[in-house]
C-alpha cells in the first residue's frame, strides 16, 4: 500500500527543510570545516552569507532544494550537536504523528470495508503499514498498536489516540538511540 502524502504535508516538510537551510546559513567558517554535508552545500552556505533581504531568502530556498538531494540525517545530527538545534526532535515528532495518523486511516478504511461486507471488524486486520513499521523499528509493539488503534476506532476516545502516539514515538526514539550506539 502506497501512502498518499497531501500537498499540505509536502509543503510542511519542505518548510522544515528550509528552516534547516536557514540555520545552516548561520554557520561560521569554523563550523563549516566540521560540517558533514557535501561541498556543494558548503559553497551555497558561503554564498548566502553575503546576501540580505529577498535574495537571501531565495538563496536559502535554493540551498533547501540542494539539500533535498542528499540524506539529511548527518546534517540534523551535526546541528543538534553543535548548535543545540531541536530540528531533529521535531522531525521525530512529525514522523510519529504521521505514522499514528496513517495507522488510524488504514484502520478506518478496513473497518469501513468490513461494514460494507456486513462482517465484524477485528483488531487483527491486515495492515501493510504496521508490518512495515515492525520491520523498520525494532521497538515497535505490534500487539499494543493494534489494540489501541482498535479501541480508538471503536470509541473515538482521544485517550487511545494519544496512547497510539506515545507508542509510535517510543519506537522512533528507541530507533534513534539504536542508531547512535551502532
Amino acid at each position: 500500500m502506497t501512502e498518499i502524502i497531501s500537498r499540505s504535508e509536502q509543503k510542511r516538510r519542505l518548510k522544515r527543510i528550509e528552516d534547516t537551510a536557514a540555520e545552516l546559513a548561520e554557520l561560521t567558517n569554523k563550523d563549516l570545516v566540521k560540517f558533514p554535508g557535501s561541498e556543494e552545500i558548503k559553497k551555497e552556505i558561503v554564498a548566502i552569507r553575503e546576501l540580505k533581504g529577498g535574495s537571501r531568502k531565495r538563496q536559502i530556498k535554493h540551498l533547501a532544494k540542494v539539500m533535498r538531494q542528499e540524506p539529511l540525517e548527518p546534517v540534523y545530527d551535526f546541528l543538534s550537536e553543535r548548535k543545540g538545534s531541536h530540528l531533529k526532535e521535531e522531525n521525530v515528532l512529525r514522523e510519529a504523528e504521521r505514522l499514528r495518523d496513517t495507522i488510524i486511516n488504514e484502520a478506518v478504511d478496513d473497518q469501513n470495508k468490513c461494514r460494507m461486507q456486513h462482517i465484524d471488524w477485528e483488531p487483527n486486520w491486515e495492515s501493510p503499514i504496521i508490518d512495515d513499521a515492525v520491520q523498520r523499528y525494532q521497538g515497535f509493539d505490534e500487539d499494543a498498536v493494534r489494540k489501541v488503534a482498535y479501541q480508538y476506532i471503536k470509541t473515538r476516545n482521544k485517550v487511545h489516540y494519544r496512547e497510539l502516539f506515545r507508542i509510535t514515538k517510543a519506537a522512533l526514539d528507541l530507533e534513534e538511540i539504536r542508531k547512535r550506539t551502532v
